[in-house]
């Protein structure tokens, strides 16, 4: 069998899962290895979105999970709720957490890891820490569990740039495990997925005006 096309990115044949539904939005669990909206190239066309919308056709896209992470995310099913729910997260007031297995044990309990990201250009898709001209970047993280080569942690962005919780943990010096961007061989070699996964999301109903909170807990 012959290898697949370099621009070919990898997919799962996993199905999503509807956590909650209602006249407005979807809570679903995206599996990883699956796009959220479709890549450019015509092959990397199966998404989270386009799956959705063969049985949701007003569904749309308000916020994104890389390719290599699963969990939980909303989908708006109007336009209302899109703008009511994107404006959310705009002013940074959803609640997101995530559960990611590191290298090494953490030392401290828990704490926090600020550091401004911005896009390196060069190696595109990688981001990089940049203090005189990356953006600021806040997140926050908890210990639940010790072993003696890693450890589990709960994460909570307060930003959301893209590869944060990646880039942050490893400038902490415990990259998440299984990923191929930003950890070390051996980290790399610990997982055989990315292990990051998003946990819950809270925010405002669009309609209702009460807060909604949905968790889905990680399967590693």
């Amino acid at each position: 069998m012959p290898d697949q096309p370099p621009y070919l990115v990898p997919h799962s044949k996993e199905a999503i899962r509807i956590l909650y539904r209602d006249d407005d939005l979807l809570l679903v669990r995206k599996p990883d290895l699956l796009l959220s909206i479709p890549g450019r190239h015509p092959l990397n066309k199966d998404c989270l979105i386009t799956r959705l919308q063969q049985r949701y056709p007003s569904a749309s896209i308000v916020h994104r999970l890389d390719l290599d992470t699963s969990g939980i995310m909303v989908i708006p099913l109007n336009k209302p709720s899109h703008a009511h729910i994107s404006r959310q997260f705009q002013e940074r007031r959803v609640a997101k957490s995530y559960h990611a297995v590191v290298y090494g044990v953490v030392a401290a309990d828990s704490g926090e890891v600020e550091l401004p990201i911005r896009c390196d250009w060069e190696n595109r898709p990688l981001q990089m820490i940049d203090h005189e001209r990356g953006k600021y970047a806040l997140t926050r993280y908890t210990v639940l569990s010790r072993e003696h080569d890693r450890t589990r942690l709960l994460l909570q962005p307060v930003t959301g740039r893209s590869h944060q919780l990646r880039i942050h943990m490893r400038e902490l010096g415990h990259p998440i495990l299984g990923c191929d961007m930003y950890a070390h061989e051996e980290a790399l070699a610990m997982a055989d997925r990315l292990l990051l996964h998003a946990t819950t999301l809270g925010f405002e109903h669009p309609t209702t005006g009460e807060w909604l909170s949905g968790e889905c807990p990680p399967d590693f």
